[in-house]
């Protein structure tokens, strides 16, 4: 049972966006600057778009108190852990062709540092100390904090600066406002989990927090780790040709991430609550941002906080890194409903990431940009679907509606409306566009060299792939030189080219999310997958989160099913401290997992309490060690472990996605 610690590993990359992925490679010699082509367009987005709405400016600065002396967050052992040095280029006033003009002024919007008042002698938030804000809120007592960010470095941080400027003062209270690492993860550098059991500060959170603060990483760990690496462009370096943003702020911190369990659940679809003297109603929204979310409505005071339900960009409905498709539709609902019961009294709405906003009449627009937005999304592709539009042609078919794509709140930063529109067409109607032949097609593999045959070969395929890169034309380019890539994974020629068709469309993309697949991609394609770092094993806090259930369900995962096809076995698992029961079985190549039962025909019954288990799902120490060592108990035939052990899949955390990247061993 040693190999389990791949999958344990993964757990905590995804968890924390990618924690594995390759260090960042200086900017390469091989990188190009923007073509004329993309150079034309980007001047033409500054020719066209609202520049000159400047209000986004004046909001972000609004309040400002002090920034600290410090560029840097560094950690126990010396590590950076946080840099917001690496984004000064962002600050010299010039406008870069390789970066879409309206993605240069979000990342220069979030370049904001330091400690701001929202609200005078009540709110105020940290911004710029890692990807979300943590926003304090003046109790009678203390400070309750709303989300923490991500790691304990850089909580303790904010909090340390904050203290130093307004004066000292306890934490009464945390609220978690949905169920991303970002915002719950650096809990243990702002309370200490001892004054959460005395009672002395009470953690908030919404109903079904913990389970899906775990849950929707789980079971594709390993892939969704792989995948937020392009995503968030963590390979890059930060520069003009290389990652510039993330949309709702600069990166993710790289630090240790906790989690202490909330001891005020908000069930209701709206509860009130005063804490530490402050009186909040709280406005659970499943099934938007995140499945676990909640707005806060500050009625004395006319604040809302509209966590990251509504932020300064268009959100994922599928994000990029895979995950389950979200909901478009009930997402507008829930800004609907918040725009009506709050909204419409609301002085100033503050958020979990970027910046407030102030006064009644721009928080009513930007709620009703936002809310048409994710409205319109889900319409629209519904009624070009109905018209005969399939999943491989809604990208290129559904349209922002001009009076939106005026709205700086709404452009597409993080989310795209290339991958949302293609989401909610494949949340109603699935991945298939209802063409035979793509039902059941060829692997890329396998049809490119067919592609590359018809078309006069690998030096026919260059001449006019590069033919079309000098004409502009990359996303043609890119069809053909993709095929040539598949085919001839070793074609060193063709994946420089490709890379070259991947830079100049990174540059052009307005998604940070976009660009940062594209630009990851273009630097794996020229130097190969950069090797992985040492495994680290995962946090107590989210070993204990794990219920054991779905750390057998994501052991299923990693079954080999044609290795284990034939074998079969039963075994009783029983964690004696929790008291909880499981029967294991292996038939017909697949692992199953329930709780609750024994099984009468057990071939092994194990017992292991479950605190002995979380040091095993730590990756501290193994089932194996565990069990021999005696600190559980076998009875029957442990020869059964083995058999499991043995059709076990490691999981490569750099696995290949371009073809002929693969990392060197």
């Amino acid at each position: 049972m040693s190999r389990l610690k791949p999958f344990l590993y993964a757990l905590l990359s995804v968890m924390l966006i990618s924690s594995n992925a390759p260090a960042a490679l200086a900017q390469s010699s091989a990188q190009q600057p923007a073509t004329e082509a993309t150079a034309r367009q980007q001047q033409m987005l500054r020719d066209t778009l609202p520049f000159a709405d400047q209000r986004d400016f004046e909001e972000s600065q609004r309040g400002f108190i002090a920034a600290p002396g410090y560029r840097q967050i560094l950690g126990a052992a010396g590590n950076v852990v946080w840099d917001m040095g690496r984004y000064d280029f962002l600050l010299n006033g010039q406008d870069y062709d390789s970066i879409h003009p309206s993605l240069q002024r979000q990342a220069t919007l979030n370049m904001n540092y330091g400690l701001y008042e929202v609200v005078p002698d009540f709110i105020y938030q940290i911004r710029g100390y890692d990807l979300a804000n943590m926003t304090l809120v003046r109790g009678e007592r203390g400070w309750i904090l709303f989300d923490v960010l991500l790691t304990r470095e850089t909580a303790a941080a904010a909090l340390a600066f904050a203290n130093e400027q307004l004066g000292e003062r306890p934490v009464t209270a945390v609220v978690y406002s949905h169920s991303h690492i970002d915002h719950f993860g650096g809990v243990r550098g702002v309370v200490d989990e001892a004054d959460v059991q005395s009672g002395q500060v009470d953690i908030y959170a919404p109903v079904g927090f913990m389970d899906e603060a775990i849950a929707e990483n789980v079971y594709a760990g390993n892939a969704m780790s792989r995948r937020a690496s392009y995503q968030y462009g963590n390979p890059l370096a930060a520069s003009p040709f290389g990652q510039v943003d993330s949309a709702i702020g600069k990166a993710l911190a790289r630090g240790s991430s906790g989690l202490i369990a909330p001891t005020v659940v908000i069930r209701d679809d709206f509860e009130e609550h005063t804490i530490d003297g402050v009186r909040v109603v709280f406005q659970n929204t499943p099934g938007t941002e995140a499945p676990a979310e909640m707005n806060a409505w500050f009625p004395d005071s006319r604040v809302f906080w509209a966590a990251e339900n509504i932020t300064a960009t268009i959100h994922n409905i599928y994000t990029l890194r895979g995950a389950l498709v979200r909901d478009a539709l009930a997402w507008s609902r829930q800004i609907n409903e918040a725009l009506y019961r709050f909204g419409q009294q609301a002085e100033v709405m503050v958020s979990s990431h970027n910046w407030p906003r102030w006064g009644n009449e721009r928080i009513q627009e930007v709620m009703r940009d936002q809310r048409d937005a994710y409205a319109n999304l889900n319409n629209q592709v519904l009624n070009l679907a109905n018209r005969g539009v399939t999943i491989n042609e809604m990208h290129n078919e559904y349209q922002v509606p001009q009076s939106l794509q005026q709205s700086w709140a709404v452009r597409q930063y993080h989310g795209s409306e290339f991958h949302n529109s293609r989401a909610v067409i494949n949340r109603y109607l699935g991945y298939w566009d209802g063409n035979p032949a793509t039902l059941v097609p060829l692997s890329p593999a396998d049809s490119a060299p067919l592609y590359i045959e018809m078309m006069g070969g690998a030096a026919a395929v260059l001449e006019r792939g590069q033919a079309l890169f000098d004409e502009g034309r990359y996303h043609l380019a890119m069809e053909i030189v993709n095929k040539l890539v598949y085919a001839e994974p070793d074609n060193q020629d063709g994946k420089n080219l490709l890379a070259a068709i991947f830079e100049q469309l990174g540059y052009q993309y307005e998604s940070a999310s976009v660009r940062n697949v594209f630009l990851v991609a273009a630097q794996e394609l020229r130097y190969g997958v950069a090797p992985a770092g040492p495994a680290r094993g995962t946090s107590p806090d989210l070993a204990r989160a794990m219920t054991t259930l779905q750390w057998w369900d994501a052991m299923a995962t990693r079954v080999d099913s044609q290795r284990a096809d034939g074998m079969a076995f039963i075994i009783n698992f029983v964690t004696p401290d929790t008291g909880e029961t499981f029967v294991i079985e292996m038939r017909s190549g697949t692992l199953t997992a329930i709780t609750g039962y024994q099984s009468d025909a057990a071939d092994a019954t194990i017992r292991l309490d479950r605190s002995i288990l979380d040091q095993v799902i730590m990756g501290q120490t193994t089932l194996a060690a565990q069990l021999t060592s005696g600190a559980g108990e076998v009875e029957g035939d442990i020869g059964v472990l083995q058999q499991l052990a043995s059709v076990l899949v490691e999981f490569d955390p750099v696995f290949e996605i371009m073809p002929g990247t693969a990392a060197s061993q």
